[in-house]
């Protein structure tokens, strides 16, 4: 079977990561924690994680023009995902992120897009292909005027949590959220007609058409040390696996292996499985 085709749309940080012993509470300072860099943002961890299921994969980004960048694709470029579409603005920083994480895995995030912001619907060009994911830390406008030229499977993930048009959840063909965002938008999610998938952390997932149980999953126990890029993991293997054909709850099972297989290794690229690793994982 050849491989799915994917253009992802959205993100590309650099993630400044601080290990600590414990998160801090609102106006607390934590000291002692040890500090790593590693590539992120959500469409590029989902652009890489793709490609590393099995999907041959273009990256629709923005980032600047500055010495973050090459740091930022170094794993894109190394992984074999198409960066043709992934453009530098001058006079403007690439995307970072600041992350605090704890020792069980959780953590705090905080962004600052930057060279994100400058993405723009009348400048995209999207890539031919079989599926197309988004997620919302590029403008909402490009998303909707995208998802409305596009005539694939659409996928949006809604993190960070916003308002966005309705056109884009009537749109999409799978809509990926976890329990915090799925309780932010309520009664909005209703106007996507297509699959909602929820996760819940290690509690299963849920595959969701119209309201009704369509497949259920519970991620396989694994020894998390860090749970940044395990949803973006878990969006793309669920868009992958779908796009192939394969039934919702193997697909639901097989992104949820490969989330879990996501928090057993620091950062959120370097973390990001193989297709291999994964079934292997799900059995």
């Amino acid at each position: 079977m050849a491989a799915v085709t994917i253009t992802v749309i959205g993100s590309v940080n650099l993630d400044i990561v601080a290990n600590a012993a414990r998160l801090p509470a609102p106006g607390e300072t934590v000291t002692g924690a040890e500090l790593h860099h590693f590539p992120g943002g959500k469409g590029a961890n989902q652009a890489l994680a793709a490609q590393r299921l099995g999907a041959q994969v273009s990256l629709v980004a923005r980032v600047g023009d500055d010495a973050s960048a090459d740091d930022a694709l170094a794993l894109l470029r190394d992984g074999g995902v198409n960066l043709d579409h992934c453009l530098a603005v001058s006079d403007t920083a690439t995307g970072t992120a600041l992350i605090a994480v704890a020792p069980d895995g959780e953590n705090q995030i905080v962004v600052a897009p930057g060279a994100n912001r400058a993405l723009r619907a009348e400048d995209i060009a999207t890539p031919q292909s079989d599926a197309l994911i988004c997620q919302l830390e590029v403008p909402a406008d490009v998303i909707a005027d995208v998802a409305g030229r596009f005539r694939g499977f659409f996928c949006v993930n809604l993190a960070p949590a916003m308002r966005v048009d309705a056109s884009i959840l009537q749109r999409a063909d799978l809509v990926v959220v976890n329990e915090t965002e799925a309780a932010w938008y309520g009664s909005t999610l209703a106007a996507c007609h297509g699959l909602v998938a929820t996760t819940r952390g290690g509690d299963p997932a849920t595959l969701e058409r119209d309201g009704e149980l369509v497949a259920e999953a519970r991620p396989p126990e694994v020894d998390a040390v860090d749970a940044t890029g395990a949803g973006d993991t878990f969006t793309a293997a669920l868009t992958v696996a779908l796009v192939e054909g394969q039934p919702p709850e193997q697909a639901l099972e097989f992104a949820c292996a490969a989330a879990s297989l996501a928090t057993t290794r620091m950062g959120a690229q370097p973390s990001l499985p193989f297709r291999e690793e994964v079934i292997v994982n799900a059995e």
